[in-house]
């Protein structure tokens, strides 16, 4: 358990001390270590307790950033550290599923508080971790798995723990925000720009997981889970990504008075008849009207647009990844679970919500699309009728002119998801339609 260290820090008669092991040691792992070393005395003081970093598990003992750190506190046996007496709060910043999976379990049963960054991990099986920390009656804190240096998760649990949420929707992901940024301003393509977003480290050398929403979704899961007090897992949310997107689409966007971006939505629905409380998450590009908050948001930068019955609406704007804002994002739950062991407080795990998972079929929203047909007589009557035999009303449409072909540019007013893809398949059935092109959703500020 932690010690009183007498004297400790400018001002403190007793500080007491926590030891913390660090498992991963990587960009966010190694500039933790940095901070925490090198503002040890600054940290105690704004505090009150006296963070120090013991034991450090790493891959490799090759890599630079490793070799800096004093020999005695590395190791390859992760779970040595998850599981030493000596170490009081266990950081894991290994990322995946296993081992870390295991090591928190392993720790928190072994009495120890645990913070992690791992989105991919909560996003999948935080509800079986926090019955473990639960049973534990120690503090599982995840801050870092969303937004980067962002303080958003804090300010869902704590600051808004009372507050009816009724819709969070956010850019979460700093990779497709900076393409999509870089093709608005600059009209370049979308390959040009994730090219660009590589070779400036905001895009990885395999860009999947970004460009795919596929770690959106997973943060998506995880602020649904919060803001709705909720199991929401990563496969409950509908993902769709970026790679279709046309600078053509981006250009009409802004005719019309948008902005393109990925956005993650999480909000609560209206009970159907079972009576059960209804949410939906989903992940997909869409038209931001650009006088809202978050179509202003540019480059790698996140934000997340909250809003609440009580509270209104409120944005949280700020850098979502790079390894020391994400370090201080562990860092504030690094203080967090240190001073909750010091002080001997009762862990709070909220009673969890029986909720309904909407499929996206059953969602409305206004849609942005585009359709090549055949440039001859009759073409826009057999599209229409699709339209209508379907129940889709559409506010207003657009011709290019393409040579043999045309370009139908739609805005539909609101419609069901499910009427929409019906309208589509229709469509592919009509002999003049060449292809069918974009389908973006389009935000509407009053829904």
């Amino acid at each position: 358990m932690p010690v009183i260290e007498r004297g400790a820090g400018r001002g403190a008669a007793d500080v007491p001390v926590v030891r913390v092991g660090v498992l991963g040691c990587g960009n966010v792992g190694g500039a933790l270590v940095d901070i925490v070393d090198e503002d040890a005395d600054g940290i105690a003081e704004r505090s009150g307790v006296r963070l120090e970093v013991t034991r450090v598990a790493v891959r490799s003992l090759a890599k630079p950033r490793v070799a800096s750190l004093q020999t005695e506190r590395l190791t390859h046996d992760a779970h040595s550290v998850a599981t030493d007496p000596d170490v009081d709060v266990v950081v894991e910043l290994i990322g995946g599923i296993e081992p870390a999976r295991t090591l928190i379990v392993d720790a928190l049963k072994a009495g120890k508080p645990v913070v992690t960054a791992n989105k991919e991990l909560l996003a999948n099986f935080g509800a079986e971790l926090f019955a473990v920390a639960e049973a534990a009656g120690r503090d599982l804190l995840f801050e870092a798995t969303v937004a980067g240096g962002i303080p958003l998760l804090r300010a869902l649990r704590v600051s808004l723990a009372g507050e009816r949420i009724r819709r969070v929707t956010g850019i979460v992901n700093g990779t497709t925000n900076y393409v999509l940024s870089r093709m608005s301003e600059e009209r370049i393509g979308y390959g040009e720009a994730l090219q660009e977003a590589q070779s400036l480290g905001y895009a990885e050398r395999d860009p999947t997981a970004d460009v795919e929403g596929y770690d959106a979704s997973a943060k998506a899961a995880i602020l649904a889970s919060i803001a709705f007090n909720a199991d929401i897992v990563a496969g409950d949310v509908y993902r769709e990504g970026i790679e279709t997107i046309e600078v053509d689409d981006i250009d009409f966007a802004h005719r019309l008075g948008y902005e393109v971006k990925l956005l993650a939505v999480a909000e609560h629905l209206d009970p159907g008849e079972s009576g059960i409380p209804a949410v939906a998450v989903r992940v997909h590009p869409a038209m931001v009207p650009k006088d809202h908050p978050l179509a202003g948001v540019r480059g790698p930068f996140n934000a997340v647009f909250v809003e609440g019955e009580a509270v209104g609406d409120l944005m949280l704007y700020g850098r979502g990844a790079g390894g020391r804002p994400t370090a201080s994002a562990v860092l504030g739950d690094l203080v967090d679970a240190a001073r909750g062991l010091v002080g001997g407080g009762a862990v709070w795990f909220p009673a969890r919500s029986r909720v309904e998972v909407r499929p996206i079929d059953e969602l409305e929203a206004q849609y942005y699309l585009t359709i090549d047909v055949l440039d001859r007589p009759g073409v826009l009557a057999a599209v229409a009728s699709v339209f209508g035999a379907h129940g889709v009303s559409i506010r207003s449409m657009e011709q290019v002119d393409l040579g043999t072909e045309a370009r139908l540019v739609f805005i539909t007013h609101r419609a069901r998801e499910a009427d929409v893809q019906a309208t589509l398949a229709g469509l592919r059935d009509v002999e003049a339609v060449a292809r069918i092109g974009q389908l973006l959703r389009v935000i509407d500020p009053g829904h």
